[in-house]
């Protein structure tokens, strides 16, 4: 039997509550999740040609649009697109693939476009509209944004035929509000930045998971959780990082709580790398607004 396991079957879960991987049944729907789903659909109701998602890293962005890929109506069709980067036309093919069209053959940009426009009428005559989703978009060129600038061009009278989704770091936003990004900045209808949690958040973030996972609620003590978020920033992915830790250390202390003295030990033996970078990420939110 692995550590893993004795931890699980020591608090008596089914699962780990605090993995790293972006699951849409653990998700919690915290205030600034709600909205930032809200805006999402907000986005794909009205059709807007450019919806903006931003947040640091871990702050449940990609969580969120798992959770819209599973809730979507049958009206739309999604393609996903991970981290695409590239030259002029790269782009587009990244974007056709996650549709599943196929590119290849294609003699140059003007062939490739072309089949993408039909494609995009296929699926208008059919009563469905295509939505490209963009995860890691801060990576994207203003090259690259200014070609998806140029795709929202492709409608039928007054009904948007594509529509695109970006996700990203903060930086993003930095990146859309250039001067000469500016009619770029003009075709995005919708934003929201997902901060990071505050301290009653993060204790609810962690009840609900343990829950979630077939735990008891009073797992983490109330001193144990405002240490989670001191030292995690409030920012999801890390807090899962030092919960995770903290109930593998309960488990070989034999407790069945994890109470602050249980933080302060991972912290003391310096198996959370996490902590630093969440202090960066914390400083840079002011702490009154919760916002950058």
């Amino acid at each position: 039997m692995n550590t893993l396991e004795i931890y699980t079957n020591h608090f008596q879960m089914r699962e780990r509550p605090f993995t790293l991987v972006p699951d849409p049944d653990f998700l919690f729907w915290s205030a600034a999740h709600k909205r930032a789903f809200a805006v999402l659909e907000y986005g794909i109701v009205t059709r807007a040609p450019i919806t903006l998602i931003t947040g640091e890293v871990g702050a449940g962005k990609t969580t969120l649009v798992h959770h819209l890929l599973q809730s979507i109506e049958e009206s739309v069709s999604i393609g996903l697109v991970s981290n695409a980067q590239g030259d002029r036309g790269e782009l587009l093919r990244w974007v056709m693939s996650a549709f599943g069209q196929k590119t290849e053959g294609a003699t140059d940009y003007v062939d490739l476009f072309a089949r993408f426009q039909a494609f995009l009428i296929h699926q208008y005559a059919a009563g469905k509209r295509a939505i490209a989703i963009i995860d890691e978009a801060q990576n994207m060129s203003r090259e690259n944004l200014e070609e998806l600038r140029m795709f929202t061009n492709i409608n039928s009278n007054k009904d948007e035929l594509f529509q695109i989704i970006l996700v990203g770091q903060p930086e993003l936003r930095d990146i859309v509000m250039r001067p000469d990004l500016s009619q770029f900045a003009q075709r995005v209808s919708a934003h929201f930045h997902l901060g990071p949690m505050d301290t009653h958040t993060v204790q609810a973030y962690i009840q609900h998971r343990v829950v979630k996972a077939g735990g008891r609620s009073d797992i983490f003590e109330p001193e144990a959780c405002t240490m989670v978020h001191d030292h995690s920033g409030g920012i999801p992915r890390v807090v899962n990082q030092l919960a995770d830790l903290c109930m593998v250390y309960a488990f070989a202390n034999g407790d069945q709580n994890v109470t602050a003295d249980t933080v302060q030990q991972v912290l003391d033996d310096g198996v959370f790398f996490a902590g630093s970078l969440a202090g960066d990420a914390l400083r840079l939110v002011s702490p009154v607004t919760g916002k950058p």
